[in-house]
């Protein structure tokens, strides 16, 4: 990853950082975009709040060429479908789709420029797999599907590949209320063919691989890092 430059939004935390941590490891140059600076990180560094700023007036310092855009920023807000508001629907869908769709535009210049560039998008095994209580994080993940394969036709004839991760349930922050005790964890565990639920190395680990050279043949998948979960019984 030397020579290559890579932003990151939503890298303070869980998978975001530790992606950070694997690409610094591996020498890339890094531009982290969030509410807080990650630790640890030796990045440029650009405030951004995904639901108060729009992202061309956050991303300010970008340089004249990115080589890879990871947008991390999620929701996972589980609820019965008569306990969702249209309010609970609007958040998701700003934070997971048009918060990625505002950080692709602002740097859309940058990425085309470097003629072979990657963008990773994150999705959920629930936007594959029917799960009760899901359905306003199911559908703003979807839509994230489809901005991944729409994007992925468009921009192929400029070598950038547009690809997203569909993890299972991972031990983040954003989940620390699923994996609270050793009961749930424990059923976190069971829930999943491979009998474990995830780490942010897990999926940090694809993402890595999806912004390096080797991964230039890959574009508008959507990959399952789900312990098995979207594709066994």
């Amino acid at each position: 990853m030397e020579n290559k430059n890579i932003l990151i939004i939503g890298a303070s935390s869980g998978i975001g950082h530790a992606l950070a941590q694997q690409l610094q490891e591996a020498g890339a140059t890094l531009f982290t975009a969030g509410r807080t600076q990650p630790e640890g990180i030796h990045s440029t560094h650009m405030t951004w709040d995904v639901t108060r700023t729009p992202a061309a007036e956050a991303l300010n310092q970008l340089p004249e060429i990115l080589h890879g855009l990871v947008y991390c920023p999620g929701t996972i807000n589980l609820k019965p479908f008569h306990r969702l508001t249209p309010d609970d629907y609007r958040h998701d869908f700003e934070v997971n789709v048009m918060g990625a769709v505002s950080a692709i535009h602002a740097a859309y210049a940058t990425v085309k420029k470097s003629k072979s560039a990657s963008i990773v998008l994150f999705s959920t095994v629930a936007a594959k797999l029917g799960m009760g209580m899901h359905s306003s994080v199911s559908v703003a993940k979807s839509a994230v599907e489809g901005l991944t394969k729409s994007l992925a036709a468009e921009l192929a004839p400029f070598n950038v590949r547009v690809n997203a991760i569909a993890p299972s349930l991972t031990d983040t922050p954003l989940a620390g209320f699923l994996l609270a005790d050793d009961n749930k964890r424990e059923a976190g565990n069971k829930r999943h063919p491979l009998n474990r639920y995830g780490t942010p190395q897990d999926i940090a680990g694809m993402a890595a691989y999806l912004l390096t050279d080797q991964a230039s043949w890959i574009t508008g998948q959507i990959i399952g890092i789900d312990g098995g979960m979207g594709s066994l019984k």
